[in-house]
């Protein structure tokens, strides 16, 4: 693959924490592509079965290292072991409704264990930069017609959403006391956190999750249940959050605490698009299906109308999204149907990832030079 992210992340070694999981399993497979020495750390567990990180087979190309992220001293062995430059922190309970039938655990690890990993690195030397990834959910709902932006409220509701709101805060915290810009030439170390939604892709295999539900349902040759046909989010492919994450990294290791802030990520459209619009294109793709409304008891717990605003990215990074969502669609569709056929589905998604830098590169993306 031709460099990319200035050259980054040929030779480094990287630590992603939550590496099994899907958006952790294409961040691994793009680094990997780019000749960074990947460190893993997760769940002994995949988050699911199947996973893109098993169908993928990408254990003999990386260090592979599990464990739990709330267990400081398996976190603080794990860093001082490994040395990594840089960290990307994905590691999480994602699930809103699992949220609500499991809180502490909720708490424990995406509150916690965003703790623990700043923890560690204070008192590491090898760690140069951190991205923690959080979620849009941070955001205090307000209901509001426009994206939210950096400097909006954060709250949460609910046991996901406040659990991601702390995270944030912890980063904060720690970036403020321990990682202060002003003495940056005495700890050498920034911190970020990112914040995207409702990120789609192949290999998603998720529970209580739109696009995973559609594609098992028509897999399956089942009907799609739609629990909120009329909830607005900003959806996108995984790969574009994934262009931000890295590309924001190769600038906190570059720059410093200049982009040690948080940041949005999101897709094109900016008015967002609703469940029953994604589940009717998936259908259309896929060929046949059908969808249903169903009312699961904890779908009020679920934000009607969420947008992001990526202007600071744009703006600062250069960065914007690739993809429209119906191509994102159809890159989905068309990794299920590999999937489906039994593919070799390593070099399936490296030529995803290759279709996805060549569009950039049309587009001029300073990421790609």
């Amino acid at each position: 693959m031709q460099k990319l992210f200035a050259n980054t992340y040929q030779g480094m070694t990287v630590l992603v924490t939550g590496h099994t999981g899907f958006k952790g399993s294409w961040l691994t497979a793009w680094l990997l592509e780019m000749g960074a020495n990947v460190v893993g750390f997760s769940l002994p567990d995949p988050p699911t079965t199947p996973s893109n990180f098993a169908v993928c087979n990408l254990v003999p190309l990386m260090t592979d290292v599990r464990g739990d992220v709330g267990d400081y001293t398996a976190v603080s062995h794990l860093i001082a072991t490994h040395q990594p430059t840089l960290i990307f922190h994905l590691a999480a309970q994602p699930i809103v409704l699992r949220g609500v039938a499991e809180p502490k655990l909720t708490f424990d690890t995406n509150s916690g264990g965003t703790v623990n990993i700043l923890e560690a690195v204070r008192h590491t030397d090898s760690v140069k930069g951190v991205v923690v990834i959080t979620t849009d959910k941070v955001y205090e709902n307000q209901e509001w017609l426009w994206g939210y932006r950096e400097n909006d409220r954060l709250g949460g509701h609910d046991p996901y959403s406040a659990s991601k709101a702390m995270a944030e805060l912890a980063t904060a915290a720690y970036r403020s006391t321990f990682f202060a810009p002003e003495t940056y030439d005495q700890h050498g170390v920034a911190i970020a956190t990112a914040r995207a939604g409702n990120v789609i892709g192949g290999g998603d295999f998720g529970s209580y999750r739109l696009v995973p539900d559609c594609m098992k349902a028509l897999m399956a040759g089942q009907p799609i249940g739609v629990r909120n046909p009329l909830s607005v989010r900003p959806w996108q492919h995984v790969l574009e959050p994934l262009s931000g994450y890295l590309w924001l990294g190769a600038k906190l290791l570059s720059d410093g605490p200049a982009f040690g802030e948080a940041w949005n990520f999101g897709p094109q459209e900016q008015r967002g698009l609703s469940t029953r619009e994604i589940a009717e294109e998936l259908i259309a793709r896929w060929g046949s299906g059908s969808w249903v409304h169903t009312q699961p008891g904890y779908a009020k717990v679920e934000t009607g109308l969420l947008r992001l605003s990526w202007d600071k990215a744009a703006d600062r990074l250069g960065w914007q999204p690739v993809y429209p969502w119906k191509q994102a669609l159809g890159e989905i569709v068309d990794w299920f149907k590999a999937h489906q056929q039994q593919q070799d589905m390593h070099s399936v998604v490296k030529e995803h990832i290759a279709q996805y830098v060549q569009h950039a590169q049309i587009l001029g993306l300073p990421w790609t030079e």
